[in-house]
């Protein structure tokens, strides 16, 4: 058992990428401005902007999670996202992307739930 317990961290090829890589930018800019070196400074936050463009392009591409637990079986971070061609819900990234889920049927709510002057009678 790991330290964390028995859960899905989330680990994904988008995640190992995009905090590379904003490591690499933020480790960059930082020793940049040790040498007072104004376009190293620069680049290196460029880089960090990088680093949330390619995470997000590599989520719509599937190399993502969809928000919440996955199934055990999709605990391994090379594992591909299916459903990310259709977009997850409730995901900002995806509507970002031009992805939407089909609007799923909701049950009504029941009376009980609605406020006093939206019940029918």
């Amino acid at each position: 058992m790991s330290a964390h317990g028995d859960v899905d961290l989330g680990h994904t090829v988008a995640g190992w990428t995009g905090t590379i890589l904003a490591l690499l930018g933020c480790t960059g800019a930082g020793a940049a401005l040790c040498a007072a070196w104004t376009p190293g400074i620069r680049l290196g936050l460029g880089l960090v902007v990088v680093a949330g463009i390619v995470t997000w392009l590599l989520h719509l591409a599937g190399w993502g999670k969809p928000s919440g637990p996955r199934p055990r079986a999709e605990w391994d971070w090379r594992v591909r996202d299916t459903a990310a061609r259709a977009g997850h819900a409730d995901c900002l990234g995806c509507r970002a992307g031009g992805r939407r889920r089909a609007a799923v049927a909701r049950a009504p709510r029941p009376a009980a739930s609605l406020p006093v002057g939206d019940r029918a009678m």
